[in-house]
């Protein structure tokens, strides 16, 4: 099915905010939370599963504009969910997304998210 056609779907994706997602913002915070960009990599990389299954064979997306807020804290081992929506595709090549992350009901960060289709050799072909 088209990406065109998938206007309006959702995915969810949790996550444990350890690892690379973490920051102590060098020492001054006393605390490892997560990070603006490790918040962001989880957006993007959500919004990326939610396009990939609706690609043409040799194209794969890349992101191209971010515009969210790190609107309040998630400590490190926090459970967090990471939430993507396609809301607008245009050319067939240009997707808009608004994306989310909370912890339970509390909202972490949001925003939207632009990613491109772009033609990759052996994209969409396990190769």
């Amino acid at each position: 099915m088209p990406i065109i056609d998938q206007v309006g779907s959702e995915r969810e994706e949790e996550f444990t905010v350890d690892g690379w997602l973490v920051t102590d913002v060098g020492g001054t915070i006393g605390a490892h939370v997560l990070s603006t960009p490790g918040m962001i990599g989880m957006m993007e990389h959500n919004a990326t599963l939610l396009a990939a299954p609706h690609l043409g064979e040799g194209t794969a997306t890349v992101g191209f504009e971010v515009s969210v807020k790190h609107v309040a804290g998630a400590f490190e081992g926090a459970e967090c969910t990471a939430w993507a929506r396609l809301d607008e595709v245009i050319d067939d090549r240009k997707l808009r997304f608004a994306v989310e992350v909370r912890e339970g009901d509390r909202t972490i960060g949001v925003g939207r998210h632009e990613r491109r289709v772009i033609e990759v050799p052996g994209a969409g072909t396990g190769g």
